[in-house]
C-alpha cells in the first residue's frame, strides 16, 4: 500500500464515495445458529464471545419503529452470519415487512434444519422471494461432515413443507435454490444433489469452499470442468475481482446487524459505523466515517485505525484490483 499514489487514483473517482442509498438494504434478524460447521466464525463460537456480531434476536419493536422512520425501504435480505428461522417472532417480521410492501429474501443462505409449520406457511403467505438453502451433501454421512448437528431428511422435508404451501396458495415463491459448498468429502454428490434439486424443484448452484486449504477437492480437474475453475484463488487470481463481492454492499446494499449496528457489508465483524436504530439510517450512511471507508476502498485516501475495514483481509486485495470499474458496472447493471 505503501507504494499506491493515492491522489492520481482519486482524480479518477470524485463523486462515487458521496453515492449511498437506503432502498434496498441487508437486515440479519438472528445471529444465533444451531450448527458447528467448523469454518464459520458462528459455528465456532467465535462471534458470540469476540466479535461484533455477538449473539442475539432482532427486537420486534426496534423493527417496527425502523420500518416507520425508513418508509423508503423497498427490499430486505434477512440473512447473515446466524440462522433466521430461530428467531420466535420470525411470522410477524415476515408479516410486517409484506404490509409496508417489502421484498424480502434470504439469499445469504438458512440450513433449515429447523421450520415449523406455521413458519413454512408464512413463507408463502408474505411471499417471501427467493430462499437459498445450504446443502452440501446428497447423503447424511457426507452433509454432516461440514454441517455439524444437521440432518439431512429433516431439511428435505422442510422443502417439501414449503412445496406444500406453494401449492396450497398457488404461490410461485419462494423460488428455492439449492446451494453446494464443494469439499473433497461431497464432490462424488454432486450429479446426485442436482437430481435431488430438480425433484423438490430447485434451482441448483455449486459454491467454492472460502478456505480451499481445509477439505480441499480431490478431483480438481473436475470440479475445473464443473465451475470453470478448481479453486476460489484461482478464479480471483485469473479474473483479478471477488469470487463474492461484498465490498459493494457498502453502496448497494448496506448491511445491518441484528442488534441495530450498520456494519456495511456482510462479511465485516471487525466493528460498526454506529447504531442505525439510535443514530438513524439516513445519518450513519452519510456520516464522515461511512464515507472515508467507501473512499479507502476506492483508492482515494489511506487506510484508517478507525475504520473496520483495515482489518479484514479483502482490503489490501481491493487495492490491487480494479474496483472502480467492477463498482461502476456493478451499479449499472443493477440501474442504481
Amino acid at each position: 500500500m505503501k507504494n499506491w499514489n493515492w491522489n492520481l487514483f482519486s482524480q479518477k473517482r470524485k463523486n462515487l464515495s458521496l453515492w449511498w442509498q437506503s432502498k434496498h438494504l441487508r437486515l440479519e434478524i438472528s445471529s444465533k445458529c444451531q450448527l458447528k460447521c467448523p469454518l464459520c466464525f458462528t459455528g465456532t463460537g467465535y462471534h458470540r464471545k469476540y466479535s461484533a456480531i455477538g449473539w442475539g434476536n432482532l427486537d420486534i419493536e426496534q423493527f417496527r419503529d425502523f420500518l416507520e422512520k425508513n418508509p423508503q425501504i423497498q427490499s430486505l435480505e434477512l440473512s447473515n452470519y446466524g440462522e433466521l428461522f430461530l428467531h420466535p417472532q420470525i411470522e410477524k417480521i415476515l408479516r410486517m415487512a409484506y404490509e409496508k410492501n417489502i421484498q424480502l429474501t434470504i439469499l445469504n443462505g438458512t440450513n433449515l434444519n429447523y421450520l415449523p409449520d406455521r413458519v413454512a406457511e408464512a413463507l408463502v403467505k408474505y411471499q417471501v422471494v427467493k430462499i437459498k438453502v445450504s446443502i452440501d451433501g446428497a447423503s447424511q454421512q457426507s452433509y454432516q461432515q461440514y454441517r455439524v448437528g444437521g440432518n439431512l431428511e429433516k431439511v428435505l422435508n422442510h422443502i417439501r413443507k414449503i412445496n406444500f404451501y406453494k401449492e396450497k396458495y398457488q404461490s410461485r415463491y419462494p423460488k428455492l435454490k439449492w446451494q453446494f459448498i464443494v469439499f473433497g468429502h461431497n464432490e462424488h454428490e454432486i450429479e446426485k444433489a442436482q437430481a435431488l434439486a430438480q425433484e423438490l424443484q430447485m434451482s441448483f448452484k455449486l459454491k467454492f469452499n472460502y478456505s480451499p486449504k481445509k477439505f480441499p477437492v480431490r478431483n480438481r480437474q473436475i470440479l475445473a470442468q464443473k465451475m470453470g475453475y478448481a479453486d476460489i484463488t484461482e478464479f480471483e487470481e485469473k479474473n483479478q475481482i471477488f469470487y463474492s463481492p461484498a465490498c459493494f454492499q457498502l453502496w448497494t446494499a448496506p448491511q445491518i446487524n441484528w442488534d441495530g449496528k450498520l456494519l456495511g457489508c456482510c462479511v465485516n465483524y471487525f466493528g460498526d459505523f454506529g447504531n442505525v436504530f439510535q443514530e438513524g439510517l439516513e445519518n450513519l450512511l452519510q456520516s464522515e466515517r461511512y464515507i472515508y471507508a467507501k473512499k479507502m476502498l476506492l483508492g482515494e485516501v489511506p487506510a484508517r485505525s478507525d475504520i473496520p475495514c483495515v482489518q479484514c483481509k479483502r482490503y489490501e486485495k481491493v487495492l490491487q484490483m480494479p474496483f472502480c470499474e467492477q463498482l461502476e458496472a456493478h451499479l449499472k447493471a443493477r440501474q442504481f
